[in-house]
């Protein structure tokens, strides 16, 4: 008897690379990301040694695929020096093949950036960059916990500006503690004001294991403010020029995050660093397979493994849906198909179930099936109809 293949691939989905640095200045009270507050010199060179041994060991399992889109997240990369992004980006060059013109982000936090700074990473190979900016509310901003006021973070959109990058993204939250609808609108006009290719507008959560969850915030906006707030920074922004393509995400045209949309669209990536995740298609085992590292700097440093975890079609199928229903263009048939190595049938009765309900819709021209206005806002709801 042949062996059965659980995922039939005709092509290897298109493979990014996530760099995971783990430090920051301090830890943020809403973050539940795998952050370290820094204690002491940050140990740069153990840690680009290890990034690249890690590296090393993964790439047998991509062959020669080649890497559409880098991005150093954390944590807060910007705290590691120029020199030494520079020394990671070469390593990894070394090591891997680059998609010429490939989107290269760096997150960065506007108290640790000045001018210099900024013309480092750019030297470095960086040519995109995501400003965690929050809020330009000097009230807000305290309450978040955040080390930057208003000053810093204007200043560090101007020094990237001069420094030359025309592709960035700045991070703001809505459904701050005692924030207004105008509070919030005034964060978009500020930020459109300086005509930002790209925005990640959401609202804050109180995640598990986070110090506001165990401390909540006072005079967070009821649910019935949150929902206004939302449409009236959705309607501002579009009238921007700014388009929504996925539920926090809000471009330019032609400015969408390459990285992101290949998460959303189940794409595969490495993941290396402290924490780190992976998802990697092998079409010749026919398998896809989870990795992770470990979480603790300390621990990685010593010695950088991947636990992996191989996924069955149930879980392929609910994860290709929990990502590309987050994109308000959807996805097609062939998109799924390609992309998990599975056939229509194994969705096809939630999705009848999510058409008669009215949380799902099928353009008839371009056949993208999508989430409705209703099934956005109910999302969960609309997800639960593929957890079997």
């Amino acid at each position: 008897m042949p062996h059965h293949k659980k995922f039939h691939f005709t092509k290897s989905p298109p493979l990014s690379l996530y760099i995971h640095i783990p430090w920051c200045i301090r830890k943020c009270p809403y973050c539940d990301f795998n952050s370290h507050q820094i204690q002491g010199k940050i140990p740069e060179r153990d840690y680009i040694s290890a990034l690249l041994a890690d590296l090393e060991q993964d790439l047998p399992r991509i062959q020669e695929r080649v890497i559409h889109s880098i991005f150093i997240g954390g944590g807060t990369p910007s705290v590691l020096s120029p020199d030494a992004i520079y020394d990671l980006l070469s390593g990894v060059r070394a090591r891997l093949s680059i998609m010429a013109g490939a989107e290269i982000t760096l997150e960065a936090n506007p108290g640790t950036m000045d001018n210099a700074r900024f013309l480092g990473f750019r030297e470095a190979g960086i040519n995109r960059l995501s400003l965690g900016i929050q809020s330009f509310d000097e009230s807000a901003l305290q309450h978040l916990g955040r080390i930057h006021g208003r000053i810093e973070a204007i200043n560090a959109i101007e020094a990237a500006l001069k420094a030359g990058f025309n592709q960035f993204n700045l991070d703001l939250m809505f459904g701050l503690p005692t924030q207004t609808i105008e509070a919030a609108l005034k964060d978009l006009q500020t930020a459109a004001a300086f005509e930002i290719p790209h925005l990640s507008w959401y609202q804050l959560t109180i995640e598990p294991n986070t110090l506001f969850f165990h401390q909540p915030p006072a005079e967070l906006p009821n649910d019935d403010l949150l929902w206004e707030m939302q449409i009236a920074g959705q309607n501002y922004l579009a009238e921007q020029g700014y388009l929504q393509y996925e539920i926090s995400a809000y471009a330019k045209s032609g400015q969408q995050c390459r990285h992101n949309l290949n998460y959303w669209k189940f794409g595969d990536y490495l993941g290396i660093g402290a924490g780190a995740h992976g998802k990697i298609s092998d079409a010749t085992q026919g398998t896809i397979t989870r990795l992770s590292k470990q979480q603790h700097p300390q621990s990685y440093l010593k010695l950088a493994r991947s636990n992996e975890k191989k996924l069955t079609p149930t879980e392929v199928g609910l994860e290709f849906m929990m990502n590309a229903l987050r994109l308000f263009e959807g996805f097609t048939n062939q998109e799924f198909v390609e992309n998990t190595g599975l056939n229509m049938a194994c969705i096809e009765k939630p999705i009848q179930d999510a058409y008669a309900r009215g949380w799902l819709s099928k353009d008839k021209e371009t056949q993208r099936i999508c989430c409705t206005n209703t099934g956005m806002r109910f999302l969960n709801d609309v997800l639960g109809l593929f957890v079997p």
